[in-house]
């Protein structure tokens, strides 16, 4: 007589994973940060030492613009670029203002092509928290260099980025590439700039 094999319950032979954990507590101060209703603006600056300028991972700061790292990166590389006047978004923007954060876009995509050599580039603004804005009321360009192969499992298993290169180490290395801004915005100004817009 031949058996037939049992019927397992599946709903009763659940296996528990153990669990996974991956610590990762520079994020702690993001977190406490997103829940304080009194957090200032990063993007609004008065005057800073050279120290504090390197401690806010700030490249360039101009009058009516500025870039810097974004201290929580998608990507090695990632730079903001926002205007000094604290707006929410580009159509409040003067014609000057909109012209040097335009220039300064284009600025960090050349630099960061010399400095990191990535394959492609995400350039965008989110405009609202409800886009994502982290500071919804200071609206800012995101420049993120990609590589070839830069999206692994960490992400959609894990919501974890993986970055290969730190903060300090990404500052050190892009610092240099953002002293001569100053002279190239000079020279753009002195032509006519509006020919452009």
């Amino acid at each position: 007589m031949a058996r037939h094999p049992a019927r397992v319950n599946r709903q009763s032979e659940r296996v528990q994973a153990p669990d996974q954990r991956l610590w990762a507590p520079w994020r702690s101060a993001y977190l406490t940060q997103t829940r304080s209703t009194s957090r200032g603006c990063i993007f609004c600056l008065h005057r800073r030492s050279a120290a504090q300028v390197s401690q806010r991972l700030i490249l360039y700061s101009g009058p009516q613009a500025l870039v810097m790292l974004n201290r929580y990166p998608y990507n090695n590389g990632h730079l903001m670029v926002a205007p000094r006047r604290h707006v929410s978004s580009p159509e409040l923007l003067s014609r000057e203002e909109r012209t040097t954060l335009a220039d300064l876009v284009a600025f960090a995509v050349e630099r960061l092509r010399t400095a990191l050599d990535p394959d492609a580039f995400n350039v965008g603004a989110n405009l609202g928290r409800l886009a994502g804005a982290g500071f919804a009321d200071h609206m800012h360009w995101h420049v993120v260099p990609r590589w070839e192969g830069d999206t692994n499992f960490m992400p959609v298993i894990a919501s974890t980025r993986v970055l290969s290169q730190h903060l300090a180490e990404s500052y050190a290395l892009l610092a240099p590439h953002f002293k001569a801004i100053d002279t190239a915005l000079s020279e753009l100004s002195g032509r006519d700039r509006s020919d452009r817009l």
